[in-house]
């Protein structure tokens, strides 16, 4: 199946997208309905694309292009005031609630569901109400405005990470408490509440330990962007623990 480079995709199915072109390990995942582009990259098995959406790239699985059919309209990203979204905060937690209720485990990379990661959680959520924000934990820092602890508010991000960056995300609930995926490694091997605190038990206290910062989502991806040169070369890296 020929696909040409200046035309954007509209996904038919569910599809899996992923960091090399050797097609091994999750980047992300498509949710039918997802809008991207064919980039010039070319493997064996795979060619690069990039989900218009959130600008993130990865490989698709050529057996997968026939999962595509071509978009009469591109992808046209909704605008959303910080009143709006502020509104649709309740069936974005509920969201994530929702999701912790299903049997899950974590998993690198995932955005469909019922297996998530940190931040595919995350872009989920908003995504389910409309609301497009970046896919990568240290993505979402950078795209959001940054609260303190002192306003915090239920819907707002708290970040886990090194000196360097964020590695984690989750969405805070209130009460000093919040919603997040974690990997089997560091967390609970899913969605799961925590306490912002050092008092709690293992998990919550080290991820405490890493605690970045807050942010608040103010407004969607896409609005401000030049869509012809929204889509990146080099893939991103959802480090979530």
């Amino acid at each position: 199946m020929n696909l040409s480079l200046s035309i954007e995709y509209i996904c038919q199915t569910n599809l899996n997208i992923y960091d090399s072109p050797s097609c091994n390990r999750l980047a992300t995942q498509a949710k039918v309905g997802r809008y991207l582009k064919v980039l010039p990259n070319e493997a064996e098995m795979a060619v690069s694309v990039c989900l218009m959406e959130d600008s993130y790239p990865g490989w698709l699985l050529k057996d997968d292009l026939m999962s595509l059919v071509r978009a009469e309209i591109g992808y046209q990203p909704i605008a959303f005031s910080g009143e709006e979204i502020q509104n649709k905060l309740p069936q974005i937690i509920a969201f994530t609630q929702n999701a912790m209720q299903q049997p899950n485990c974590y998993l690198w990379g995932g955005t469909l569901g019922p297996n998530y990661d940190c931040s595919g959680l995350m872009q989920a959520a908003f995504a389910a109400s409309g609301i497009w924000i970046p896919r990568d934990a240290y993505q979402q820092e950078a795209f959001l405005e940054k609260v303190t602890f002192e306003v915090l508010q239920p819907g707002d991000f708290v970040f886990f990470g090194n000196s360097e960056k964020a590695t984690h995300v989750g969405l805070y609930l209130g009460n000093e408490c919040y919603i997040h995926s974690s990997g089997e490694k560091l967390g609970r091997n899913g969605i799961a509440i925590d306490e912002l605190s050092d008092i709690g038990d293992e998990v919550s206290k080290g991820y405490y330990q890493q605690l970045r910062g807050f942010g608040r989502v103010v407004r969607g991806l896409g609005i401000d962007v030049d869509r012809q040169d929204a889509c990146p070369t080099g893939l991103g890296n959802n480090e979530n623990q």
